[in-house]
């Protein structure tokens, strides 16, 4: 998943492999690193981002996960949506986006779980089947085994496949 935040007034993203559901009801978990850039923006603003990206976007992913926003403005990587709220961007490019109120956190061994309440969601209509977002159609990017996959096969190596975007030379 990508997760994006607003730090110094700016968006900024990077790939989550350590996340998902947290319980039966509308709550978020992922795991940062305490020295990620955008740690600090969530712990500031209380919001985050989770974005499922498509197999398309298997580079912008990788990306996101080498390259620190500290050292990268990624704030042009995406086209960044927001809802009402404003608090944090969630990513056009991605079919399924989920914007996150920090309900609570736990610091474990050098790393933040933020728990957050869902409070808004949007699907791409073309990734919507009988009003339900669709697998199939999301064809989302899995981690596993140090391959990204997606539900057919491998589409590529971790820590490698963003360095081929032209932005990873800059």
């Amino acid at each position: 998943m990508l997760v994006g935040a607003m730090v110094n007034e700016k968006p900024t993203y990077t790939t989550v492999g350590a996340g998902g559901c947290a319980c039966l009801e509308p709550v978020l978990c992922v795991s940062l690193k305490n020295t990620h850039y955008i740690t600090e923006g969530i712990a500031q603003t209380g919001y985050f981002s989770v974005n499922i990206p498509g197999v398309a976007l298997v580079k912008e992913v990788d990306f996101c996960g080498i390259v620190s926003g500290r050292d990268v403005d990624k704030s042009d990587l995406f086209t960044p949506i927001f809802d009402a709220a404003g608090q944090a961007p969630m990513i056009q490019e991605c079919p399924l986006n989920f914007l996150c109120k920090v309900c609570d956190s736990k610091e474990i061994r050098g790393f933040t779980m933020f728990f957050g309440d869902i409070v808004a969601a949007f699907a791409d209509e073309d990734c919507v089947t009988e009003g339900q977002p669709d697998p199939i159609k999301i064809d989302p990017i899995i981690m596993m085994a140090l391959r990204y996959c997606s539900l057919e096969g491998v589409v590529g190596r971790p820590f490698t496949e963003g360095k081929t975007l032209e932005i990873y030379a800059d």
